[in-house]
């Protein structure tokens, strides 16, 4: 990513991260000052008696200055993705500093080297904290006041910033500059304790900016750029359209920078809190969380899955999302938003078919889909077993209570939320998920051979819950006579065709639902946002429409606006005045969802890539079954597809070579297949096995490569 222009805030800037500590670099307050925002992805208030927005609202930390001899006449920055650091000059009227900028992956420290020309000798740094308080408005109690004001002092050459939360603990900002002839080194460092005592934040800060300043800097940089290059070597995927393939790059080092399985799972701004304040503080879960994790899984990246280690880890918060009269110990809810604990604050989800609708009561079982498919993915049975069937159990149990036969026998769900859109009985988003969570548990106890007292009611459900509501013309609908009426950025009351995938495309009893539901749907994008044109792109592929499919991507990577919402330069996101990370993430699925898809039991490769793309070339994506799949495309043909597997599963792989194939294994020799249709096979693979499908007579290189481009691409960020 490139910078020939100074950045002036949030949604133009570089941004560092390692899931914990993040930063941003940008134009300062006077045309003398560059500003380097620092924020933590645990760094939050911890007053419960408020809506976790508030009470537990993540808060500002501050920033350092960096202040110029002269003024800032130009920069030339290059983010470097492969060493997840800035590197780059200011140029001044009275000379330049060079500056190299990173945050360490294993620790949260910022190591900014800066070497100035002659002129600019004078460049220093300092720090400014910022007021410890939700910039939240929507709802904002009468009686709410900020954290106080912090403590700043120095420690033997370290300065540090100490600040208190009025519930105990806190965190403490530390920093110094170490000099060697004309080059310097600033580190800083963060720590939040609680519970605990804020003043064990400050010596452990201190204590970590004297430890990395007395040391020679290449070690911990060279082990940060290891565990870097490991990352990206987990996987690939190049594609004719350069602009294209590096927003998926992109996406993916802004995901280890946001999140990591043992953190914080990702919030609507991940690693990097916006200096002008918005109202999204904190984790929400009626879709931010589950399409921002998305692409997770296929980019074989389980080492950033903070969604199936939050339910993991803070399972035991999910009860203070039910209503206090439903606390029976047997139900969990989850109310957005919440804070990475999985804690609502002072709310519930409120009691469907009452007055007293408050929440979208599927936001648990939609996050609990995402644990499901990192199962589905890697075949993990300590996933299913000790996080997704107790969890979704008491999912469903809470659900179950307000199920009612009909007079048409089947079960019926009283008034609830449809996200985004309006209340309704027999609520698709509902009913969606519950009928695919009852599947799913009655699947994994057989699978487990752990019957459950619970089987008999999840069988009743599955058998008796009532059918979509549905219209001639729109297909699927909202609920029970609430029709889709108007445009709708949110596709909650499509969950069914994705992601869960209750229907399927190669059904033909489905296809005509489907399309007419997405045609709709689609019909109507006045009020759509950035994820509406990502996940549309998803389900167009899920319908096998490919060119339909990059229309909608590539209409939201082009920076264009509907609605007053865009992705910016930097590949971060505005709607309005509130900024936000989930809509790009989401597009970096919606191209795996082109190049690989795995549901209903089948590996498809390059099942919905356009003939504007003839070429494309993947290495170790990630699909369902524990499988990793390499596979290359040339002139709008698949040469060869190769499957590892890890787990040992059975493979039915749609390959679309044209033609005959051959199977062979690590060695070259032949392997058993069996032919399943035109351009699908079934093979044996055993555990740590991969099979090699190429053309009949054909031995093609089976390295991944970057395909040609199509044309000119313009790097991101401010180039010239």
């Amino acid at each position: 990513m490139r910078w020939h222009r100074l950045p002036r805030g949030w949604q133009e800037a570089p941004f560092l991260g390692n899931g914990g500590l993040g930063c941003q670099v940008y134009a300062g307050e006077s045309a003398r000052t560059l500003k380097v925002m620092l924020s933590h992805t645990r760094v939050q208030d911890q007053r419960g008696q408020w809506r976790a927005g508030t009470g537990y609202s993540r808060l500002p930390v501050g920033y350092l200055t960096l202040t110029l001899e002269g003024e800032v006449s130009g920069v030339d920055w290059t983010l470097d993705l492969w060493q997840a650091e800035l590197r780059g000059t200011v140029t001044t009227t009275r000379g330049s500093v060079a500056l190299r900028a990173l945050v360490r992956t294993d620790i949260d420290t910022l190591l900014v080297s800066t070497s100035p020309s002659g002129g600019e000798e004078g460049a220093a740094w300092s720090f400014t904290w910022l007021e410890a308080g939700t910039t939240r408005t929507s709802g904002k109690p009468a009686d709410y006041r900020p954290n106080d004001p912090p403590r700043t002092a120095s420690s033997g050459g370290v300065e540090f910033c100490e600040q208190p939360l009025l519930a105990g603990g806190g965190w403490t900002t530390a920093w110094a500059e170490q000099r060697a002839g004309t080059g310097r080194l600033l580190a800083a460092h963060l720590v939040y304790r609680f519970p605990g005592k804020v003043a064990d934040a400050t010596r452990a800060a201190v204590g970590a900016v004297r430890r990395t300043l007395a040391r020679p800097p290449e070690e911990p940089v060279s082990r940060h750029r290891e565990w870097w290059h490991a990352y990206y070597r987990r996987s690939f995927l190049s594609v004719p359209d350069k602009r294209v393939q590096r927003f998926y790059v992109i996406q993916l080092y802004k995901l280890a920078c946001a999140t990591r399985a043992d953190g914080p799972a990702i919030s609507e701004w991940g690693a990097w809190f916006p200096e002008v304040g918005n109202n999204w503080p904190a984790l929400w879960w009626n879709l931010n969380v589950q399409i921002g994790m998305a692409p997770v899984h296929g980019s074989n990246h389980p080492e950033l899955d903070s969604v199936t280690g939050a339910f993991r880890r803070f399972e035991d918060n999910l009860p203070l999302s039910v209503p206090e009269e439903y606390r029976d110990g047997h139900g969990y809810a989850l109310g957005h938003p919440s804070d990475w604990q999985l804690r609502p604050g002072a709310h519930d989800v409120g009691v469907p078919g009452s007055d007293r609708i408050t929440d979208n009561f599927g936001n648990l079982i939609w996050g609990l889909h995402h644990v499901w498919l990192g199962y589905r993915h890697s075949l993990d049975r300590r996933v299913l077993r000790d996080v997704l069937v107790p969890v979704l159990a008491k999912a469903v149990h809470f659900y179950s209570l307000f199920l009612h036969e009909g007079r048409d026998g089947k079960l019926h769900l009283p008034k609830t939320r449809s996200p985004e859109y309006a209340d309704a009985e027999d609520c698709t988003y509902d009913l969606s998920l519950i009928r695919w969570a009852v599947a799913t548990l009655l699947g994994s106890t057989r699978l487990l051979r752990s019957p459950d007292p619970r089987e008999k009611r999840w069988r009743d459900i599955h058998r008796r819950l009532t059918p979509y509501a549905r219209d001639p013309e729109q297909g699927v609908i909202i609920g029970a006579a609430v029709p889709l009426a108007g445009s709708h950025r949110h596709h909650s009351h499509l969950l069914w065709l994705h992601p869960l995938r209750e229907a399927s495309w190669e059904r033909a009893g489905d296809r005509e639902v489907m399309r007419r539901s997405m045609a709709h749907w689609v019909s109507m994008r006045e009020r759509w946002h950035g994820y509406s044109f990502a996940v549309g792109s998803s389900m167009y592929s899920a319908m096998a429409e490919p060119e339909r499919a990059l229309d909608l991507l590539t209409f939201f990577t082009d920076l264009n606006a509907v609605d007053d919402c865009r992705m910016t330069v930097n590949t971060m996101y505005r709607e309005g005045k509130n900024l936000a990370l989930e809509s790009p993430l989401a597009g970096a699925q919606s191209m795996l969802d082109m190049a690989v898809q795995s549901h209903d039991g089948v590996v498809r490769v390059f099942p919905s890539v356009s003939e504007r793309w003839p070429d494309a070339s993947v290495a170790s994506l990630r699909a369902q079954g524990g499988f990793l799949v390499d596979a290359d495309r040339a002139g709008g043909r698949t040469r060869w597809v190769r499957v590892h597997s890890e787990a040992g599963a059975p493979l039915v792989l749609d390959h679309g070579i044209p033609g005959s194939v051959e199977v062979l294994d690590e060695r070259g020799r032949p392997l058993p297949r069996r032919e399943r249709g035109h351009g699908r096979i079934a093979v044996d693979l055993q555990r740590g096995a991969s099979a090699l499908v190429v053309a009949h007579g054909k031995r093609p290189d089976v390295a991944p490569r970057d395909v040609p481009p199509t044309g000119e691409a313009a790097p991101w960020g401010l180039p010239a």
